[in-house]
């Protein structure tokens, strides 16, 4: 389970001010990436908080109220959408995500944790750190947060377009996705730049 000892070595370095990072929705097909930076309080303790991709939806609902609710975590989160990931490609947009969540934090930030690799031409000091949802809390409660913001925006979707059933699949390329797509073609929250959908004459099932 993720814990506080990468934000506690910081500590003491005299960085007092720690920021975990991450993002959600890198690899659909369809809706935006969203990116959350966190600071906890020291101390801090929530039972259960752990990578997203471990935990059920209502887990992370349940999580995410918490977080989002305590009176001494600062928390913040972007979106990044379709038309601007077609336009600079996913990997920058998520990096344009995560730097926009550190910003609307509105503190000195430090420092920050981040999962996966360093980020280029990053505004603040950083780690990268592989995996780093399952070994730092402050990670994972980013990784909660943007989750449920974005599937939370992909629910929201659905109602606008019910067709494609992103509130089963969250715009992920699942079958049922990529069989709407065959019937329906892509809507405006498509990533156009996205196999399959940048083949905009998709063969029919057994065509």
């Amino acid at each position: 389970m993720p814990d506080l000892r990468l934000e506690k070595a910081l500590h003491a370095r005299g960085l007092r001010i720690v920021a975990g990072v991450d993002e959600a929705g890198r690899g659909p097909l369809a809706g935006p990436v969203a990116a959350a930076a966190v600071v906890l309080p020291p101390r801090f303790s929530c039972p259960g908080l752990d990578d997203s991709k471990k935990l059920s939806p209502a887990k992370r609902e349940v999580l995410y109220a918490k977080l989002t609710t305590h009176a001494k975590v600062r928390w913040a989160v972007a979106l990044v959408h379709a038309e601007e990931i077609d336009s600079i490609n996913i990997l920058r947009a998520t990096h344009l995500a995560m730097r926009q969540a550190v910003s609307e934090l509105r503190m000195e930030v430090e420092h920050c944790l981040i999962d996966g690799l360093p980020v280029p031409v990053f505004p603040w000091p950083h780690d990268g750190v592989v995996k780093g949802d399952g070994l730092s809390l402050s990670i994972a409660a980013a990784s909660v947060i943007a989750k449920v913001t974005r599937d939370c925006w992909m629910q929201e979707a659905a109602r606008e377009f019910p067709q494609y059933g992103f509130e089963r699949h969250q715009g992920y390329g699942t079958p049922g996705h990529l069989a709407a797509l065959r019937s329906h073609g892509p809507c405006r929250i498509h990533r156009r730049s996205f196999q399959p959908v940048s083949q905009l004459t998709l063969p029919l099932d057994g065509a």
